[in-house]
């Protein structure tokens, strides 16, 4: 298995990885403009790229995930919940869907909160074991922080999302499985995200203050008492990746 992290503009993480001796990979949340070094990549891995998945409706950030998909005639894959949202086709991804790239298998988890259509990627390498070895995040969690419930207006109802999210589907993880979330410092998506671009879900649950509520109500307290100023362009980044 190969794995590739990019740091790229407005403080977003993309992916690259895959299964090397199979040819196959997958690209996750890569932002407009990057096309070139995912092409790129994927050459010097000798890998296809057949699956391209944007974990969300990106509202701080123009996606590149559709063009990336339709110069190397991949799938470009969403939430099944964007279907009466885009205005082009799309692969459908429902949760608990599992994606086998060669060696890989991509589990989708639907983790809703931070907006509605959100997933996070579950991926085992099944050479090494059946266990899964790490989970993209997206804008769900990051490394010590979680992602704002707040930019569709519906911050009351959306952060009780979250926390199920949170402590249903990411907590349930065995500790000792790898987290790399969609943000590192400097995003909007999320308040006191840390500069480091990985952490375990152990190390996570110990010492991120969003999870250290076991009630929902003060969760929600806490989350809402705490928002960063929207992203700039919303409106218009919302749009463009919607296909409007």
């Amino acid at each position: 298995m190969f794995f590739r992290q990019l740091a790229t503009r407005e403080a977003t993480l993309s992916y690259l990885f895959g299964c090397g001796s199979c040819g196959v990979a997958v690209a996750v949340d890569p932002v407009a403009g990057d096309e070139e070094w995912f092409i790129a990549e994927s050459v010097k891995q000798n890998v296809k790229i057949t699956h391209v998945i944007d974990t969300h409706v990106h509202a701080d950030h123009y996606s590149g995930g559709r063009a990336l998909a339709e110069r190397v005639g991949g799938l470009y894959c969403l939430h099944e919940s964007n279907a009466t949202r885009v205005k082009f086709p799309f692969h459908s991804l429902k949760d608990q869907d599992v994606i086998e790239v060669g060696n890989v298998a991509v589990t989708v988890l639907h983790t809703p909160g931070h907006t509605p259509d959100s997933i996070c990627l579950l991926v085992s390498d099944k050479r090494r074991s059946l266990e899964p070895w790490f989970v993209l995040t997206g804008d769900t969690l990051f490394v010590g922080s979680i992602g704002r419930p707040d930019l569709g207006s519906q911050g009351q109802a959306w952060a009780g999302q979250l926390f199920n999210s949170l402590h249903q589907r990411l907590l349930a993880l065995p500790d000792s499985v790898e987290v790399f979330p969609g943000h590192t410092s400097g995003s909007v998506c999320g308040a006191g995200i840390s500069g480091k671009p990985s952490s375990t879900v152990g190390f996570e649950r110990r010492f991120n203050a969003g999870l250290q509520f076991g009630d929902s109500a003060e969760f929600v307290a806490h989350i809402l008492a705490d928002i960063p100023p929207r992203p700039a362009e919303m409106e218009r980044m919302v749009a463009a990746n919607l296909g409007a």
